[in-house]
């Protein structure tokens, strides 16, 4: 995969893509990344990105033309793969696990990372092809969270985890969140880990992980199990949850 990150701030994503399992990714080939200053692309001698809005208003506005040419550059050495470009917004669409999948099927991934008031619409109209918000807030620019989004969609791409069941149980991924875990002690403090997890019956410990699954769920982000289609033995696992709930 091709990742190419549009921002006028590059020296931020150098500890990020260098580090952890962004680095491995690299490291391994499964991934290339490149970050491109757009000012580079600024068609005036002052090198400006931004302008005032028509109509007046607060704020300045990214300009069309650097992000047009910035686009047009990286996708003109290889016209048959056509990228995802990605418009950082809290105007779009929500990011979800889901959206993390798709988006690790691509081959090439553009990101635009703004950082004044907003964008020339006409970017979102003919360069965009998603809009993609981390949540309901608002950030000084779309760096940060072009960084959580290309940490979640790398981290899925092939080899790049060593083993694919390293992210097929994370939250999310299943439509539940994810089971509790431990590790070694077996008691500590005078805190045990459940016997189930020490007994070596994978079918006991299966079936715990996926009941402990619905309990964090319906604990936790119940909103999740409105639209989650639940077998017979999780609707009955349901039932007993909510007998023990103090909220029922």
């Amino acid at each position: 995969m091709k990742i190419d990150i549009l921002s006028i701030f590059p020296e931020m994503f150098k500890g990020v893509l260098e580090s952890s399992i962004l680095r491995k990714a690299s490291e391994k080939g499964a991934v290339e990344y490149r970050v491109t200053d757009f000012r580079e692309f600024a068609s005036n001698k002052h090198k400006t990105v931004d302008d005032y809005p028509y109509g007046g208003g607060a704020g300045m506005v990214l300009k069309a033309q650097p992000i047009f040419d910035a686009v047009e550059s990286l996708t003109a050495a290889n016209q048959a793969i056509k990228p995802r470009v990605i418009l950082m917004c809290p105007q779009g669409e929500r990011f979800t696990q889901k959206k993390a999948e798709e988006l690790a099927q691509e081959e090439h991934l553009v990101f635009i990372c703004g950082h004044y008031e907003g964008y020339d619409e006409r970017i979102r109209e003919y360069v965009v092809t998603d809009e993609i918000s981390i949540g309901d807030y608002v950030l000084t620019g779309g760096e940060l969270a072009s960084m959580v989004i290309v940490d979640s969609v790398v981290r899925l791409l092939p080899d790049v985890l060593g083993k694919v069941e390293s992210h097929e149980q994370d939250s999310f991924s299943t439509g539940l969140l994810e089971h509790p875990h431990y590790t070694r002690p077996a008691e500590f403090r005078g805190m045990k880990v459940p016997d189930v997890l020490l007994s070596g019956n994978h079918a006991n410990i299966e079936k715990w992980r996926s009941k402990e699954m619905l309990r964090r769920t319906w604990n936790r982000r119940p909103d999740l199990l409105e639209n989650f289609s639940l077998t017979k033995e999780q609707q009955q696992w349901l039932e007993e949850l909510k007998k023990e709930d103090k909220r029922y």
